[in-house]
């Protein structure tokens, strides 16, 4: 398991950067990257894992696949994006 990634090169979801995946970190968009079982992690370069905020995330997945996040055109999923934060912000 460990060092089997020897080589491959992954992208930044944060910055598009491509780098190597020893240098990346892994994002879980789950939450929990200890159980790693049957899972495909993403992943974020030094610098922008850094300017990561740690809060968090209960309900963002929802909202992603809400939005179409990944199945749909930058605008339009943005559209959706802010629009259900909006929406949720109201509620407060």
């Amino acid at each position: 398991m460990w060092g089997g990634d020897s080589g491959r090169q992954v992208t930044c979801i944060a910055c598009g950067e491509t780098l190597d995946r020893e240098d990346a970190r892994e994002y879980d968009k789950h939450g929990d990257r200890w159980d790693r079982e049957g899972k495909r992690f993403e992943y974020l370069c030094k610098s922008c894992h850094r300017e990561c905020c740690q809060q968090s995330r209960d309900g963002l997945e929802e909202m992603l696949v809400a939005a179409d996040a990944g199945r749909t055109d930058r605008g339009t999923f943005l559209r959706r994006f802010c629009e259900s934060t909006t929406d949720n912000e109201s509620l407060d």
